[in-house]
């Protein structure tokens, strides 16, 4: 069970972006997820007559590794770590490792 979903508020907590705050709008990989807003790169790109596209300069989002996120806890408004909790129906589900409190997702 993967601890950072799709959809997920996270936080980066290292590297350039860090202090910034992002939807989870895609999971490339086992270690990587594409963040909206964060790890922003310029990409030069040829124009191409037969897509109908322009070339420039565009802002791309490139994957970021896991291990340099956390995910956002609106209560404390602070990162926070996961826990995953059993729960006597056997399912399981994912907590905030400060509170206890179950993650809507």
């Amino acid at each position: 069970m993967n601890k950072i979903r799709k959809g997920d508020q996270v936080i980066v907590i290292t590297g350039r972006d860090k202090g910034k705050r992002g939807t989870v709008s895609q999971r490339v990989d086992e270690d990587r997820l594409v963040v909206d807003g964060v790890n922003q790169v310029k990409k030069h790109v040829k124009p191409n007559p037969m897509k109908g596209t322009t070339g420039g300069v565009v802002d791309k989002t490139m994957p970021i590794h896991q291990s340099n996120l956390a995910i956002y806890n609106a209560s404390t408004g602070k990162a926070d770590r996961v826990a995953i909790k059993l729960l006597d129906d056997g399912k399981k589900v994912r907590v905030y490792k400060s509170s206890g409190v179950e993650i809507k997702a």
